[in-house]
Formats: C-alpha cells, sequence, structure tokens
C-alpha cells in the first residue's frame, strides 16, 4: 500500500535537491532594496521539532481504515500539519508547530472515504481533505473547530485515470499530482492544460477544490472551467453531477462543489475536459513602454480573436526583479541595456506570451498577437527570453526558499478587477503593502504581473520582499495581508483569484458574497455536514463575525 508522500522538503517547498542561488550583483541590489539581511533560524532536524502530543483515534476508525492506512510518526504529522504559505514555512523553519493532526489516514478507495466521513462525524473527529499541502491561505491548518481529535484525511492513493478519446473527457482521482495526471494523459495523446506554479505537487482534487488557475488558464480555462462533472463525498451523503456538457436543471451543484475547500465534503474524483496535446509551444517575450500600455494591449487581445494561451505583462518593478535576478550580466548584459535604449524601452515591463497546439493555429493565432504588440508599441526580445521564462515557470516557490534562508520575508497574493478598475486596484494593493512593510520598520519591495486575463477584466499577483523580523514574522505578515486585503476590498476587487478562501481570507467573504451568501453557504454546510467536522475554520467565516 501507498504511504504519505515524503518526496519534499519538510520545511520548504519542493525538491530538495533544488535550491537556487543569487549572485553577488543580484544580491547587491537585492540589499539596497531592502536593507541588510541576517540568516533566518531553522529547525534542523525533525527529531528535535516541538510537536503537541496526538489523540487517540476512535477504534471504529482504525478498523474501518486497518492499520496500513494510517499513520502516527512525527514527520507524517509534521507533513500535514501546514501548507506552504510564508508564515507555515516561518512556523516549520522555528521547529514548533502550535497544532498538529493526530494521524495521517489514508482511504484506499472512495467507499473507505465514505465510512471514514460516517465514524468521523459519530465520534467528533475533525477532518481536513489533503491533496498536495500546497494552500499558502492556510486551507489545510489543522483547526479543530469544537472537536477534540483531528485527522489529516490524504487522498493519494485515489489516483485513476479513465480517458474517453471521443469526448474528449477524463475522469482523474483527487490523488493524482500535476506531472502524473499529464503523464497520464499524454499517454492517451491528450493534455488537460493545467500548468498552476504548484504543478508539481499540487493535486486533482485540490484544483477542483479551490477553483485553481494555471498559468495557461487564458486558453486553456480555469479548473473550474475544464471540470465538466464532479462527486461529493460528505458526511450526510453523496452529490454526483451528470457527464453532460451542459444542463439547464436548476442552479448547479457542480458549482456549489468545485470550490469547496472540503469544507462539505471529499473530492474524490473529477470528470475534465481535455485536449489533443499540442504539437507546437511558442513562448516569446516582448517589452512595453509601461504596465499600463502592456494592460492595453492584453485587454486588445482579450476582446478579440487573437489571446494567447499565455499571457503575463510585468510591471516596471517585477521587471527590474526579474532582470536582477536573472538578467543577463557581463558583456551580454551591456548589449541588452543599449538594446533596449535604442528601442525606447530601458524602463519599461517584460510581456511574456505563449501559444500552444496545431503548427497552423499557432501561427494564426501568434499573427494576430503580434498585431496588437506592434500596434500597442511594444518591441521583440525574442524566444529566448520567452523559453527561459517556460523553463522557470515552476521556480518561484524554491527561490523564496533561498530567499528565507537569508532572512527575508517573501510572500504573494493576488486579486482581479474589470479593465475599468484594474489600475486602480493595481495602485491601491501596492501602496497598502508599502506602507505597511515602511510603518514596521522592514521598507520593501512590491512588484505586480497581470495575466489570466478575460474580455472584462484581469487579475493581478502582487510579490513583496522585506527583511523579516526574526520572532516576529507571523505579526509582520499579518499586517501587511491585512493592509493589502483591505484595500482590495475598498477597491471592489475579488479577494482570490485563485489561491481561495482557506483561513486567511474567510473574513473578507462577507465583502466577497454578501452576508445572504454567508448565510446560504451555512445552510448547505449545515445539510451537507452537520456534526461540522469537515475542515473547521476555512472558506465560511465564524458566526460571530459576520
Amino acid at each position: 500500500m501507498d504511504e504519505p508522500r515524503r518526496d519534499s522538503k519538510w520545511w520548504g517547498w519542493g525538491d530538495p535537491a533544488i535550491s537556487p542561488k543569487l549572485d553577488a550583483e543580484a544580491l547587491a541590489t537585492l540589499r539596497e532594496r531592502v536593507g541588510e539581511l541576517s540568516p533566518s533560524p531553522r529547525a534542523a532536524t525533525l527529531e528535535g521539532f516541538e510537536l503537541p502530543s496526538p489523540e487517540p483515534l476512535p477504534p471504529a476508525l482504525i478498523e474501518a481504515v486497518g492499520a496500513a492506512g494510517i499513520f502516527t510518526s512525527r514527520e507524517d504529522r509534521i507533513r500535514h500539519a501546514t501548507g506552504r504559505g510564508y508564515v507555515d514555512l516561518a512556523r516549520l523553519r522555528s521547529g514548533r508547530l502550535d497544532a498538529a493532526p493526530d494521524a495521517v489516514v489514508l482511504p484506499a478507495d472512495a467507499e473507505a472515504v465514505r465510512r471514514v466521513l460516517e465514524i468521523c462525524a459519530v465520534e467528533g473527529v475533525a477532518v481536513v481533505p489533503f491533496g498536495g499541502g500546497t494552500s499558502v491561505v492556510g486551507g489545510i491548518e489543522p483547526l479543530r473547530g469544537a472537536h477534540g481529535r483531528l485527522i489529516s484525511l490524504d487522498l493519494a492513493r485515489l489516483r485513476g485515470v479513465e480517458v474517453d478519446g471521443r469526448s474528449l473527457t477524463a475522469r482523474l482521482g483527487a490523488g493524482l499530482r500535476g506531472p502524473e495526471a499529464e503523464a497520464a494523459l499524454a499517454e492517451r495523446g491528450v493534455t488537460l492544460g493545467h500548468f498552476p506554479q504548484s504543478f508539481e505537487y499540487a493535486t486533482i482534487g485540490g484544483f477542483a477544490a479551490t477553483r485553481s488557475a494555471g498559468q495557461a488558464s487564458s486558453g486553456y480555462g480555469r479548473f473550474d472551467a475544464l471540470v465538466s462533472s464532479v462527486r461529493l463525498i460528505a458526511p450526510a451523503g453523496e452529490l454526483r453531477t451528470l457527464e453532460t456538457p451542459h444542463t439547464a436543471a436548476g442552479p448547479a451543484l457542480r458549482e456549489l462543489i468545485v470550490g469547496s475547500e472540503g469544507v462539505f465534503g471529499i473530492i474524490p474524483e473529477v470528470t475534465v475536459r481535455v485536449r489533443p496535446a499540442p504539437r507546437v509551444r511558442r513562448y516569446e517575450a516582448w517589452i512595453a513602454a509601461s504596465f499600463e500600455a502592456g494592460a492595453e494591449i492584453v485587454r486588445s487581445l482579450a476582446q478579440g480573436p487573437g489571446l494567447p494561451d499565455v499571457i503575463r505583462v510585468s510591471d516596471e518593478e517585477e521587471t527590474r526583479v526579474a532582470l536582477m535576478l536573472s538578467g543577463p550580466r557581463g558583456l551580454a548584459g551591456a548589449l541588452f541595456g543599449g538594446y533596449l535604449g535604442l528601442r525606447r524601452r530601458r524602463d519599461g515591463c517584460l510581456v511574456v506570451i505563449g501559444l500552444e497546439g496545431e503548427e497552423e493555429s499557432v501561427a494564426r493565432r501568434r499573427a494576430l498577437s503580434v498585431r496588437e504588440l506592434r500596434r500597442g508599441g511594444a518591441a521583440y526580445l525574442g524566444q529566448a527570453a520567452g523559453r527561459s521564462w517556460e523553463h522557470g515557470r515552476f521556480q518561484g516557490p524554491y527561490l523564496r526558499d533561498t530567499l528565507m534562508g537569508m532572512g527575508a520575508l517573501v510572500e504573494t497574493l493576488e486579486t482581479a478587477h474589470t479593465w475599468a478598475k484594474l489600475g486602480d486596484l493595481h495602485a491601491a494593493v501596492g501602496a497598502a503593502i508599502r506602507d505597511s512593510l515602511a510603518a514596521q520598520g522592514t521598507p520593501g519591495l512590491v512588484s505586480c504581473h497581470l495575466s489570466h486575463a478575460y474580455p472584462d477584466g484581469a487579475s493581478l499577483y502582487f510579490t513583496f520582499i522585506s527583511r523579516a523580523r526574526h520572532g516576529e514574522e507571523a505579526g509582520q505578515w499579518r499586517a501587511v495581508k491585512r493592509a493589502a486585503s483591505e484595500a482590495i476590498v475598498a477597491t471592489g476587487g475579488t479577494i482570490t483569484h485563485h489561491h481561495a478562501v482557506g483561513r486567511d481570507h474567510a473574513p473578507y467573504m462577507a465583502a466577497e458574497v454578501g452576508r445572504e451568501g454567508i448565510e446560504v453557504l451555512r445552510a448547505v454546510k449545515r445539510q451537507l455536514d452537520p456534526a461540522g467536522i469537515m475542515n473547521p475554520g476555512k472558506l465560511i467565516p465564524p458566526e460571530s463575525t459576520t
């Protein structure tokens, strides 16, 4: 039988063999922008980790799953106690956790999931669903609510794959990681095309539970748009939608389940739309005169026929950061700077586009994209720069580990708005982050990029780096997060475009869906999870806060 996965850093992100370094020039520029950094202490071993003692599991649960499906080692409990947000990693590096699951339970199949939930509902055991553990919004924090015991329900054994080549759909098990799903689909000549930055470790179930959006969502669609049918196993029963392309039979239960973040039940499998695997992939980079000019180019593409599968515009700060961290050095850097000078784009903004599909389709859509890029005043940088972004598209979290080890606070957050309000949102959130950091005596570097474009708007993805206040990381982060979230709400943006709600964004859900909307969600939870055991403290704010 499979065990819980232990193939990544327990204290950081991903493959332990990957540890990017900053060269002297990048280090000097970073110190100039955020001040002198002092290395952050980190717990040396799992054995020295301080962990709460576990509560005993109900005998009925042990009998239902079997000893081979229950894991209580220190390492397994630690690995299932946090996601991968900044505060999560800071706590792991400190060697202390205030909470952890009492055990990690791996059900063998959907029927075992059903039995586990029934027993936990009767026994009053809280259940936190676990896929890849990549949440950056506290989505898997072991909050017990009113319950004395808590398990992490790891879905790693649910990895079935069934492809309907005629309908171009695939039924995928919730425990499949992104690379596992793509490899299985590739054997059948198709692709899902869903590549979020967490792709290497996030799972199909996690994509569905959080309404994930991949880096190529402008072409392939967000994950919720790819779902054609979904199944939910709740403590009170089961919901399953038909595998049909569309239905007018009332409000869509599919939409209720997708994005439910484990608070109603477990998603054991999802049926998704797939496409033939692309024969051609072309990535290239351009430089726009400004962030506003780049945004206008994307708007024209999104509202016309030529939107690429991947489209990103970095603002001026993110463009400088990208060049600082990985730009050309020496003679190559001088030549590149000279080229930008000739093009009058020395202080411009990086634009990355990616097109995938049949050769004729890629050529046609590229021609439409190039027309709008040139019309908007962008200058061509070439395919090498585009391929560089493609090859490094999953490296951001690894670089965060490096920066945290140097003593930096590094975090991201995202939102979205209409084209009419996007500029206001960009300015308000950026200012809120900068002001909050400065007020704490840790002025920082705040950057942003535009991506996930739609005819009516786009998302903004912010990254900020500052000097960490050792021993006060949680409070420092909380102040910045609060300031940014309040700026988002005040500007009318969404509190999350694709990171989900989890613990961190739950206080802002009333601004997102209204008080009546919150009551609707609570009513659904009471129906499906009357004992309130499913992922306490996530998505739906406590009644006392609304």
